[in-house]
C-alpha cells in the first residue's frame, strides 16, 4: 500500500510518460495483462489510456488492471490511468520510492 507522499511522488514521475497501451472496445483481455505485465517488471511505472469505444470508466479499470496484476493503480484522470508495480529482479529496479 502507498502512502499519501508515495502517491504524489509517483504522479510527478509519470507526468512525462506517454501512454504505451490503449484499452479498446475488446475491454481488459489476457493478452492485455500479459503485455502490461511485462512492461511494468521493466519499468515499474506506465501509463495505459482508454479509448472512447471502450465504454469502461477510467477508475474502475485501472483498479481492475491492478488488482489482476498486483499492482497499484497511482491516478485516474480522463482516460487514462497509471500503474506502479515494484519489480521482482533487483537489477530491474529503477524507483525509488520515499520512505513511509
Amino acid at each position: 500500500m502507498l502512502t499519501s507522499k508515495q502517491r504524489a511522488y509517483l504522479r510527478a514521475k509519470a507526468n512525462g510518460i506517454k501512454p504505451v497501451f490503449q484499452i479498446g472496445k475488446e475491454g481488459i483481455t489476457v493478452e492485455i495483462l500479459k503485455h502490461i505485465a511485462l512492461v511494468l517488471e521493466a519499468r515499474e511505472l506506465k501509463k495505459v489510456s482508454i479509448l472512447e469505444t471502450a465504454l469502461l470508466d477510467t477508475k474502475e479499470a485501472g483498479n481492475e488492471v491492478a488488482a489482476a496484476l498486483e499492482a497499484e493503480c497511482v491516478q485516474a484522470i480522463g482516460s487514462r490511468f497509471v500503474l506502479f508495480k515494484r519489480a521482482i529482479k533487483k537489477e530491474n529496479h529503477q524507483i525509488e520510492l520515499p520512505k513511509k
